[in-house]
């Protein structure tokens, strides 16, 4: 009499998660943040590497400066992803005589990729100011400058409602308290009294939009980089009423998105069959060191 087949254990039919290409974790990028959603003046993908190496280990950080390069390095990360692009600028040489140069080539020297997720990854779902705007609490959120060729919840910039409304000076404080310290803390233009409800937010530099503010009738738009004469015609324009500013740190604004973006792009590759570790970089690559103020 032939003897029942044992049982078989269902753990034993689950694949083992492998090691991916650099060519894998690519294609799982473009997923996330598709490079048609990239500004055409902009510089995204792969900038060095090779997309048949493996890759166990992912960093993630703002700046590709040499001192996230050399965390990278240290770390013994496969692939190093960063917001800013290292050669947004043509260049001519990558010489190790500039700092650009420094940074390809200890890069390749310690075999590891490069690669950029700029204004696509602004535009795209759970980008940069979708980030921003679900740390904000906001609802009912849109972009502020739909995406040409994207989808209609996707594009530069996000506009939606507080679940309730503050005074301007309440909502300046909260703000500053979901970001990083930086030397250069915070500014803001209005009536600290005023009460705000609608807000716009680009991480980033966002003072190109303010049209695209005025057409969102948000109370308050929150960005960084906002330059004397674009903010000085902005509330001149406004009469010193709506839209209010909260001038914030370029690094600051995406530094927030590091963390939701290293586990979205595990899970892609987990959901592959892929195993990485990925770990958000420590370096504050915000580039001021100090500030005055009057006394």
């Amino acid at each position: 009499m032939e003897s029942e087949p044992e049982p078989q254990d269902d753990d034993e039919h689950i694949a083992e998660p492998h090691t991916p290409s650099a060519g894998d974790v690519l294609l799982a990028i473009e997923e996330l943040w598709p490079e048609s959603l990239a500004e055409e003046w902009d510089a995204v993908g792969m900038v060095v590497g090779r997309p048949d190496k493996t890759v166990q280990k992912i960093l993630f950080a703002v700046d590709p400066t040499l001192d996230v390069i050399e965390e990278a390095v240290a770390w013994g990360a496969h692939m190093l992803v960063t917001h800013h692009p290292l050669l947004l600028k043509a260049v001519n040489s990558v010489a190790s005589t500039s700092f650009k140069g420094r940074a390809v080539h200890r890069l390749i020297e310690s075999q590891c990729a490069l690669v950029t997720v700029h204004t696509n990854g602004d535009s795209a779902v759970g980008g940069v100011s979708d980030v921003l705007a679900d740390a904000m609490r906001l609802q009912d959120v849109e972009p502020l400058a739909q995406a040409p060729n994207g989808l209609p919840e996707e594009g530069i910039g996000r506009v939606g409602v507080l679940a309730k409304a503050l005074t301007l000076g309440e909502f300046a404080e909260s703000v500053f308290k979901l970001l990083p310290a930086v030397a250069g803390g915070m500014r803001v233009a209005g009536d600290k009294d005023a009460i705000v409800n609608r807000v716009a937010v680009c991480g980033g530099a966002g003072d190109s939009l303010f049209d695209e503010v005025q057409k969102s009738e948000a109370d308050v738009f929150v960005t960084a980089d906002l330059r004397h004469h674009p903010a000085s015609e902005a509330r001149e324009a406004a009469m010193g009423g709506r839209p209010y500013l909260i001038d914030v740190s370029h690094f600051g604004s995406e530094w927030l998105w590091l963390t939701p973006a290293a586990a979205a792009l595990r899970n892609v590759l987990l959901d592959q069959g892929f195993d990485v570790e990925t770990r958000v970089s420590t370096v504050n690559t915000d580039p001021w060191d100090f500030v005055l103020t009057p006394s």
